[in-house]
């Protein structure tokens, strides 16, 4: 019998990524993906700097560079993030794999099996999966619609026998939720954390897509704030505002984190693909990334909006949801008694694919949301699907 490792122990698949196995028919339309739409990458300007490339820069893009980054992306990058306000030279910047490594290389920095993380509740599933890896306590904070409840992120650290090792939340446009934290909520959580010896992990990979720019003063960071007393560890990403191919994030931490998140990732993969940080420093240092963002910025409003236009008109009154101002997702929330894995049986039925709420439970117990993505269908696959989603919700409200 094969002997595994007791940390992976808990890692298996869950009843929806079984079903969605399912949903492979290739006219299914599906809500369900967190990724960009394949028809809006930037594919002249990347075929443009593929081309450009001198034959020094085609060595370094297939070579293997330094851990942390190779030099000329760390310092394109780290103007642009000086640019949006981020404490850049007080920090240091470690180029990673996706910033879901980011996160990994953070948790294995900070967990002993059995130790405690604050996580919000829904909270991001690729997260949850990297902290129960390291055999975490994941001790759950609910979300209200602007940020976490603070009475009970007080609760949860004061009744806790032994600290917890970090806090990790996701600040704008929430994954699922949809939201925006307020920026009150933000300084209660500096002000329950400081000098606790609680670290923050602020995972901000889409507050680049907001659609209304009155939004953006209450979005500033908790990194940016740059709190005394608190370590922030702030984690973000290519892959909303380039492509996820590419699997290149960063994280922005102080120096004694750094130090061992480099060791750490050294014993991982040694270095992110060259290629792909040859890529993301001249798309970045020939001006495109900002115009880029702005671009596909308008086009994921259209698709939002859309979302919410048709949600009104076809949802049942009984069914509220987030009104989605920027990012990827809206989250529905279902009428009691009203099961999510029961409604995505229902809409496969019809060719309709979403993610149940319960994927994103730390418990994985709560099922009355469901989570519906608008970042990779058009606005007319938008107004087909989400009637079926509606009438299935409907035939389940009928059945309960």
């Amino acid at each position: 019998m094969t002997r595994f490792s007791s940390s992976v122990a808990e890692l298996r698949s869950s009843e929806i990524r079984d079903l969605m196995s399912l949903a492979t028919s290739p006219d299914m339309i599906s809500f369900a993906g967190g990724m960009p739409g394949n028809e809006l990458f930037p594919l002249n300007k990347i075929d443009k700097i593929l081309n450009s490339l001198c034959e020094k820069e085609k060595q370094v893009a297939l070579q293997y560079g330094p851990t942390t980054g190779l030099p000329t992306l760390l310092e394109s990058l780290s103007e642009w993030l000086e640019k949006k306000g981020l404490p850049v030279k007080s920090n240091k910047l470690i180029i990673t794999t996706g910033s879901l490594q980011a996160i990994n290389i953070l948790a294995k920095a900070f967990l002993d099996p059995g130790d405690s993380v604050l996580v919000e509740t829904p909270s991001f599933i690729g997260a949850l999966s990297a902290f129960r890896s390291y055999q975490a306590n994941l001790v759950t904070v609910p979300l209200n619609g602007d940020g976490m409840d603070i009475k009970l992120l007080k609760d949860r650290i004061n009744s806790s026998s032994v600290k917890p090792k970090f806090l990790y939340y996701s600040p704008n446009f929430h994954n699922p939720a949809g939201i925006v934290y307020s920026e009150e909520v933000k300084k209660e959580m500096i002000d329950v954390l400081r000098n606790q010896e609680i670290p923050i992990i602020e995972d901000d990979v889409y507050s680049d897509l907001y659609f209304f720019e009155e939004d953006r003063p209450k979005m500033k960071l908790i990194k940016s704030m740059d709190p005394e007393g608190i370590d922030v560890c702030f984690t973000g990403s290519f892959s909303k505002i380039l492509g996820p191919g590419l699997r290149l994030g960063w994280m922005l931490v102080p120096d004694n984190i750094y130090q061992k998140c480099e060791l750490i990732k050294q014993s991982i993969d040694a270095c992110s693909p060259s290629i792909s940080q040859v890529v993301a420093d001249k798309f970045i240092r020939e001006g495109h990334i900002d115009a880029y963002i702005s671009e596909v910025r308008e086009e994921y409003k259209k698709r939002g909006l859309a979302m919410i236009d048709t949600l009104e008109k076809c949802l049942p009154e009984s069914v509220s949801f987030e009104k989605p101002r920027g990012g990827f997702y809206t989250w529905l929330q279902l009428p009691e008694g009203c099961d999510a894995t029961d409604v995505l049986k229902k809409s496969i039925e019809k060719g309709v694919v979403f993610v149940t709420g319960k994927t994103f439970d730390p418990d994985g117990i709560k099922n009355d949301h469901i989570r519906v993505s608008f970042c990779n269908t058009d606005v007319e696959t938008i107004k087909k699907g989400v009637p079926v989603i509606a009438e299935a919700i409907r035939v389940i409200m009928n059945l309960a």
